[in-house]
């Protein structure tokens, strides 16, 4: 599938992947077979209407759009930019909508010649008959030049319930080779995702994404267990830029998560730490998530330009009209290389979350 009808759920986020990859630098050639694979990965959702509902109340966006991108960046080179996708939207229920992930990925490996054998080793934890939970199965596609994209999946440790979360997670870092992994982890509040680099990556990392309520900055400070960790007072600093906090504030709204990445099996511990913040529950309107992003990348040193021309090519509406165009913002570390940030970009296909302290409104604007 190459192309997708004006109005559909399709013809949106092909032409939103197609702008942004601009904004990466990624060559037309390229946006284009990356459009296509978007469109074949949503199969026949891709073609609803988008004056009908959304196909499914996804976990994966505010509005329920079963389409997300990110762009991370790093100083001196082009974003990154990466898209997350539910393929099994509207497929009736969790069990068919995961089956149907599960062989969007497996076509995607006979595609590009990867194997899945670690997430094959998996799928009895995070695909059991009868699943509960928010997710079954996501895909997320980190766009190359060439269009090849590297993948990973994110799968629910809440599958067989959520009680069962973290033995999930400690058996499934057991089965991939990581057997002393959960112990290194910190203190959570839940375990929302593990995720798994499949393919073509120089190093295939195993995360684990941990909830934290009620997260304050200097709690935050603490969560690494890389050695050595990021610097302390960065990670501070990044949840009171980014989060808009004082000293003594604390993430009361939605909660703050962290991602440890493991690759080497022999210490246990991992190599990289992220921190995500919900910035669109802490600011009145993307116009101040906006300026909040602007400030994260000039204290890495890292040019703001692609992330002010990223909005535009997803929407039409001023920052200031409304809330949750920026989702997260994230600060990376991952040893032996510089820090990464990230912003998490809403499509906002079905909805537009109205600016906080606005007058109330009986139903989010429509945008398309």
């Amino acid at each position: 599938m190459s192309a997708a009808r004006a109005g559909t759920l399709g013809g949106h986020t092909a032409g939103q992947l197609r702008r942004l990859c601009a904004v990466a630098g990624l060559d037309p050639a390229d946006a284009e077979a990356y459009a296509g694979v978007l469109l074949t990965t949503l199969g026949p959702a891709a073609e609803r209407p988008l004056d009908l509902p959304p196909p499914s109340r996804t976990f994966l966006s505010d509005d329920h759009t079963p389409v997300e991108y990110s762009l991370s960046f790093t100083a001196g080179a082009n974003p990154t930019l990466r898209v997350l996708l539910e393929p099994g939207c509207g497929a009736g229920s969790l069990a068919r909508g995961g089956r149907a992930a599960l062989a969007a990925v497996r076509e995607m490996a006979r595609r590009w010649n990867f194997s899945t054998e670690r997430l094959d080793d998996l799928e009895d934890l995070f695909l059991p008959p009868s699943p509960h939970g928010p997710l079954a199965l996501w895909i997320a596609l980190e766009l190359r030049p060439g269009g090849v994209p590297q993948v990973k999946v994110y799968l629910n440790p809440a599958a067989s319930g959520p009680q069962r979360a973290a033995r999930t997670v400690r058996e499934a870092l057991d089965r991939l080779g990581h057997g002393r992994a959960f112990e290194t982890l910190p203190p959570a509040d839940g375990y929302p995702f593990l995720a798994l680099d499949l393919g073509d990556w120089d190093a295939p990392r195993v995360k684990v994404y941990l909830k934290h309520l009620d997260l304050s900055a200097a709690e935050a400070a603490g969560l690494s267990r890389t050695d050595p960790g990021p610097p302390a007072p960065q990670i501070a600093a990044f949840l009171r830029t980014a989060a808009g906090t004082g000293a003594a504030s604390r993430l009361d709204r939605r909660p703050g998560l962290t991602c440890h990445s493991f690759m080497e099996t022999d210490s246990g511990l991992p190599s990289g730490f992220t921190l995500h913040i919900p910035v669109r529950d802490y600011v009145r309107d993307d116009a101040e998530a906006l300026d909040r992003a602007l400030t994260v990348l000039a204290a890495q040193g890292i040019d703001a330009g692609p992330l002010v021309r990223a909005l535009p090519a997803v929407t039409g509406r001023r920052p200031e009209d409304g809330v949750g165009l920026i989702a997260y913002l994230a600060l990376a570390h991952q040893q032996g290389k510089p820090p990464r940030v990230t912003a998490y970009v809403s499509s906002e296909a079905y909805a537009v979350r109205p600016p906080a302290l606005a007058p109330e409104r009986v139903d989010a604007q429509p945008v398309h």
